[in-house]
């Protein structure tokens, strides 16, 4: 009897930890691990009734078609996870995110479109990630930055068409990596994951399979093959144009600068102003063919040809300007940082209140000169006639503005 008596004990111990739905079969390994096997018995959803201490949970090959915030909630301490061969079309936010123990996750072979990336930022512990032979369109540049011990990525076989730079940034564990059989437009917004594979130790299974569906001249062609001629990331120079001469104007100073980019494929000219009072940004130009302005921004104009003019320019502009140059390669900018000065004699004006300006040696610049990268970080002196009104002429006219004295200060290189 009392050898019976413990056996019923040692059972009633047991039994929580063993506790099994009827579809599975539940037993504990060699390593303490338990499994729950639950592959191949046409479940439609995550069965209830799972162990809390499953490490191991099998649902392959059934007919699970969602995974609800829930649907582990029974099972936190599960490392290993599989999921392929179903037909799961729509993960909630939060399915994954209290796993904090899963080193393994297999959702291959399913219909997923929209995953919750978020979840696996809690996931830091991940090491294989089987996401392919699925719907994937696109992924979040971050979607996989937490995962510092992925050493296998599967993203094969799914509709993507092209990959952020930076994707598979900070993974410094990974060594496998899948993405072959995805549609990818071979722009140069893929030419990054070139060059990426160029100088990568990660293993990338099947590489010359990695094709591209477009453009049509590039069809057929391994994404590693992109020529780099069609692909040339933007160069810069800011130039102003100026006017030394008498002529007299009746609408005050013009500042006017010209931003020069080069890039396959051409670069889009931004402007960044940042003054005293306001930080302004301008994609793009503002002036119409027939003069119009078409933004807001009708105090800094800019022109379809890279040239930005500020007409009536005053202390209230000084500041830092900024162009950029963007296209798919990459990005690139220059900066100047523009203070107006002025005195019936500027030069020695200029050298009382900046001593760095005799070392420039009294220089100044003329119509379209360019701001020279060797001198960036010093002070680059552009002398104008000092603004004065003259009187006013017969009849009434109106006076002459001369144009004034402007102190460039170089921010950053003037030339990339």
């Amino acid at each position: 009897m009392r050898p019976l008596l413990c056996c019923l004990g040692l059972a009633t111990l047991l039994g929580p930890c063993l506790a099994c739905p009827s579809a599975c079969s539940c037993s504990t390994k060699k390593n303490g691990r338990l499994l729950a096997e639950c592959a191949y018995k046409d479940l439609q959803e995550v069965p209830e009734g799972l162990s809390s201490n499953v490490t191991i949970l099998t649902l392959s090959a059934n007919r699970i078609g969602w995974l609800g915030q829930g649907s582990f909630a029974e099972v936190p301490e599960v490392q290993s996870l599989w999921l392929g061969y179903n037909q799961i079309g729509v993960v909630e936010a939060g399915a994954f995110a209290l796993l904090v123990h899963l080193k393994n996750l297999d959702l291959s072979h399913n219909k997923i479109a929209d995953f919750p990336w978020q979840d696996l930022h809690n996931l830091s512990g991940l090491q294989i990630l089987k996401m392919n032979n699925n719907r994937l369109a696109g992924l979040p540049r971050d979607a996989f930055h937490s995962l510092k011990d992925l050493r296998s990525l599967w993203l094969n076989d799914n509709e993507l068409t092209t990959l952020a730079e930076g994707t598979f940034n900070n993974l410094p564990s990974l060594s496998q990596l899948q993405i072959f059989n995805n549609p990818f437009n071979c722009s140069c917004k893929v030419f990054w994951l070139k060059k990426w594979t160029e100088n990568t130790s990660v293993s990338i299974t099947k590489g010359g399979s990695t094709l591209c569906v477009a453009p049509s001249r590039l069809k057929g062609r391994a994404v590693t093959d992109i020529p780099d001629r069609l692909c040339v990331a933007p160069s810069v120079q800011l130039t102003y144009l100026s006017n030394l001469d008498n002529t007299v104007m009746y609408d005050g100073l013009t500042l006017t600068l010209h931003c020069s980019v080069a890039g396959s494929p051409p670069p889009e000219i931004r402007w960044k102003i940042q003054t005293s009072s306001r930080r302004v940004e301008i994609s793009g130009p503002n002036v119409a063919r027939d003069g119009n302005v078409k933004q807001s921004q009708e105090r800094f104009l800019v022109f379809k040809n890279g040239t930005m003019a500020i007409p009536n320019f005053s202390k209230k502009d000084e500041g830092i300007y900024t162009c950029l140059a963007v296209n798919d390669v990459g990005m690139r900018d220059v900066s100047v940082n523009v203070a107006l000065a002025g005195s019936e004699n500027p030069a020695e004006d200029l050298l009382r209140d900046d001593p760095q300006a005799s070392h420039l040696g009294g220089r100044s610049c003329y119509k379209g000169d360019e701001m020279d990268p060797s001198g960036a970080g010093e002070k680059l002196v552009i002398v104008y006639h000092m603004p004065r009104e003259s009187k006013s002429r017969a009849g009434g006219g109106l006076p002459q503005v001369h144009l004034g004295t402007l102190l460039l200060a170089l921010g950053i290189a003037l030339c990339c």
